[in-house]
């Protein structure tokens, strides 16, 4: 009834009758897509700039491409085989959207590299079917991933734009405004295409060093921090001799010494050199200064001194597995104490003066005076009152 050329595949009704049925009618299955396109970067295809797509491992198909896959026996998700015949490179890949111009298909830019691919060139397509993935190794491309303080996260949400990992590929991600190179370097279970399904599957993921890492060199147990090469450690001289206190000259820097603030005092000073005057005597012996005829770029002023501290603090520098108190231990006083200490102070010690100018004498009555005796009580009721001349207020006298 049905000739064997009946169904071909560009049928409507063949993606629809079981090849059972077909085998019956003696017709062969319908062959798998395969198509050769151009390819192009994501980047050059019309339109707003799309960095998912880029940054991802699907691809841009024509509309003929579905009219096609339609036909035939495909699975879903639909995956694919890239093949670069003239380089014999192989990689796989989901496809995103069918909107490409007829005859072109649109990659991402790490595949057109995985691909030896350029612009332009033929890339033969094929529909393929891949086991859902257990297991997956990879190797980041820089040290610069170890700074992603939660990659797993990162990871999970770049995994979305991929369909499925091929063992070899180097592709890449963004995250942070800053592209991440990931290299796959095991993939199971393992299969002839060296591929597996990322979609609807729960996947292991295990970490290889970074490219370029380099493990941090444990210090040894016999090593120290003097015995560091090229010169001193960080941080100054490490005393080794004598006691702590003397290493740190603690007896200048204690609350009862003096000398720290004497040193501070002179090291904060400006004028610690001995001065010139502008007109010298004739029998001074200071040497007068010559005149010098200035050269450019060059200082004609003379380095200052230096100032080595030596009765100030130094610096604490410990070595392993030591501590150093070195504080003054002063005892608190009692209130008891106090009391005592203050009824024995001596008081009001010095020589008492008068408002006259005279001297007071011990013993001597402070109604006197130098002179003689203040008259008191009834002595004063005896003087005569009207002992004085009086006068009228007539002009005549008395």
């Amino acid at each position: 009834m049905f000739g064997p050329t009946y169904f071909d595949e560009d049928d409507a009704m063949g993606g629809m009758i079981p090849s059972s049925m077909l085998r019956r009618a003696g017709v062969t299955a319908p062959k798998r897509f395969d198509e050769y396109y151009r390819c192009y970067p994501v980047a050059m295809m019309p339109g707003p700039e799309r960095e998912n797509v880029n940054h991802g491992g699907k691809v841009i198909m024509p509309p003929s491409a579905l009219d096609k896959l339609t036909r035939l026996h495909i699975t879903y998700p639909m995956l694919f085989e890239l093949i670069n015949g003239m380089k014999d490179r192989m990689t796989h890949a989901g496809v995103l959207e069918f909107i490409a111009e007829e005859g072109k298909i649109y990659l991402p830019f790490w595949t057109m590299q995985t691909l030896l691919l350029e612009p332009g060139d033929l890339l033969q397509i094929k529909s393929t079917d891949l086991p859902p993935g257990q297991f997956v190794k990879l190797q980041a491309q820089s040290t610069s991933f170890l700074d992603i303080s939660d990659p797993k996260a990162v990871l999970e949400n770049a995994f979305r734009n991929f369909s499925c990992l091929t063992k070899g590929d180097v592709f890449t991600f963004s995250y942070n405004d800053q592209t991440y190179e990931m290299a796959v370097l095991e993939t199971r279970p393992e299969t002839e295409q060296n591929a597996i399904g990322v979609l609807e599957t729960d996947l292991e993921v295990d970490f290889a060093a970074p490219v370029g890492y380099e493990e941090p060199k444990k210090p040894s147990r016999t090593n120290t921090p003097g015995s560091t090469h090229g010169g001193l450690p960080a941080g100054g001289m490490l005393h080794s001799q004598g006691t702590m206190a003397q290493a740190i000259n603690y007896a200048s820097i204690a609350p009862t010494s003096t000398s720290a603030a004497v040193g501070a005092k002179a090291v904060s000073s400006n004028f610690l050199l001995g001065g010139q005057k502008l007109n010298a005597k004739k029998g001074s012996k200071a040497p007068t200064p010559k005149a010098s005829t200035p050269v450019q770029g060059v200082s004609t002023n003379p380095p200052p001194p230096t100032i080595r501290r030596t009765n100030g603090p130094q610096p604490l520098r410990l070595p392993p597995g030591k501590l150093f108190f070195g504080y003054e231990l002063k005892p608190v006083k009692k209130s008891e104490e106090k009391k005592e200490v203050d009824e024995n102070k001596p008081r009001f010690q010095g020589q008492g003066q008068t408002l006259r100018g005279g001297t007071r004498r011990k013993g001597q009555d402070p109604s006197t005076s130098e002179g003689g005796s203040k008259p008191v009580g009834k002595d004063v009721a005896k003087k005569d009152l009207g002992a004085g001349g009086g006068r009228t207020l007539r002009d005549t006298p008395r």
